[in-house]
């Protein structure tokens, strides 16, 4: 039996609760450490080993790059075509606090407490604005602080928590699904040093955002725009059906190497962004473009990937679904001159049906539940010479890339950390096709 113990780090000696128990593994939590790890450290966030956000703030840097190669290795270790595949060590993150350029807060009519705060608490007890607790979609940890995000992100999140408990409209309850204020989105463009505020609500009512909107502004030289996506939706996503432009024009814009790229609400967009460049350049050297290939790149977002390789490759398509993304990389070639990168919107794998081109190079970045079924058939069908993958989830990188090794040799993977202290890791893998 396999315990997977909350808390604890390789090397500690502890008490642990078991709290589910299946047929081959069982989940526990800590109770008491006995003997720490070396590798343990003191977390510096007071909301860690309750707030869902960090798992591995109490081990020493060095270490989480280890445990990250490790959940890789693991990944591919269990599938026979995969198992002698290089893995190299973990490519490290430039900043280690302070890195996300994007932050999600939701908001509660039920407020979580840590232990300490319950004697003198109660009188906030219908007010959150904060973090999920582990494993829960209901219990929020209300929060003053976060430091994953730049301080003056934390500063807005406060200026905005006080703005709405005062304001006499109740937060959102996540099981009542009454309320008004849902979740808050903070987005800040590393290298402008703009900011976007994006406040998910379930109904318009400008006469109570209106006021807001003019007190960040006025407070906040920084916040570039505004935005109010209204959710009227069961669903607890902060993605509205509509959006309200408030302030300013809706986008803000950050840069990724030489390129400038615009940034909406709803656009997808690596949240650390120098470790993107990272992530990038060991995508174009896996690549190795010559300047004469045609490069299909599918989920390709706002185009940080066609864009990062223009300069190398004749010709690039993108594939991607989401409207707001293909505004955004189109906008994003236009801004840097960029001439010879084209999208196409709609669902992957019906347009993998339709591509009347075979492209020389296949770029794949797909979300964490990895390649739809159809789009991985449609991927061997086209059957391009080379292609590079891009993981956010080892797991189901390792269940694509085993599809693919039928016809692929897997010949490295670079890991890269987009996320320090917590247990997720970005992947790149190179393959070339068999002869």
């Amino acid at each position: 039996l396999v315990f997977f113990v909350r808390g604890a780090i390789p090397g500690d000696r502890v008490l642990a609760k078991v709290v589910r128990k299946k047929r081959t593994y069982a989940q526990a939590r800590v109770t008491e450490i006995l003997e720490a790890s070396p590798d343990r450290i003191t977390p510096p966030c007071p909301y860690s080993g309750y707030c869902g956000g960090c798992q591995w703030q109490n081990a020493r840097y060095e270490a989480q790059l280890k445990y990250k190669k490790v959940l890789v290795e693991d990944s591919l270790s269990g599938i026979p075509s995969l198992r002698d595949t290089p893995i190299h060590e973990v490519i490290a993150s430039p900043k280690q606090f302070g890195y996300r350029n994007k932050m999600e807060f939701s908001f509660s009519d039920r407020r979580w407490f840590l232990p300490g705060e319950l004697p003198w608490e109660n009188n906030q007890k219908h007010f959150a604005l904060g973090l999920h607790i582990p494993g829960t979609f209901h219990k929020v940890l209300d929060v003053n602080s976060c430091l994953l995000q730049n301080e003056k992100g934390n500063e807005l999140l406060r200026e905005i928590k006080n703005y709405a408990k005062n304001s006499g409209i109740p937060a959102y309850g996540l099981k009542t699904h009454q309320g008004f204020w849902r979740f808050l989105a903070l987005r800040h463009g590393a290298h402008s040093d703009e900011w976007m505020v994006n406040i998910i609500t379930s109904e318009l009512k400008l006469d109570i955002l209106n006021p807001l909107a003019e007190v960040l502004s006025n407070r906040f030289p920084e916040v570039k725009t505004i935005v109010n996506n209204i959710n009227s939706r069961k669903a607890s996503i902060a993605v509205g059906e509509k959006e309200i432009v408030l302030v300013g024009q809706g986008t803000i814009s950050d840069r990724i190497g030489p390129f400038f790229f615009q940034i909406s609400a709803n656009s997808f967009f690596q949240t650390n962004s120098p470790a993107a460049q990272k992530l990038y350049g060991k995508v174009a050297d896996y690549a190795e473009l010559n300047g004469a290939e045609l490069v299909l790149d599918l989920y390709s977002g706002t185009g940080t990937i066609p864009v990062f390789l223009s300069g190398v490759a004749q010709g690039i398509i993108g594939m991607e679904i989401m409207a707001d993304a293909v505004r955004d990389a189109e906008i994003n070639c236009r801004k840097n001159c960029i001439t010879n990168c084209r999208f196409v919107l709609g669902d992957i794998k019906d347009n993998l049906k339709n591509l009347k081109v075979k492209p020389d190079v296949l770029i794949i970045d797909p979300p964490r539940a990895g390649m739809h079924k159809d789009v991985l058939s449609g991927v061997m069908e086209l059957g391009a010479e080379k292609v590079v993958y891009v993981s956010c989830h080892p797991m189901t990188m390792a269940r694509d890339l085993a599809k693919m090794s039928e016809d692929y040799r897997v010949l490295e993977v670079q890991p890269v950390d987009m996320f320090p202290h917590t247990y997720h890791v970005e992947a790149v893998a190179k393959l070339r096709r068999k002869k």
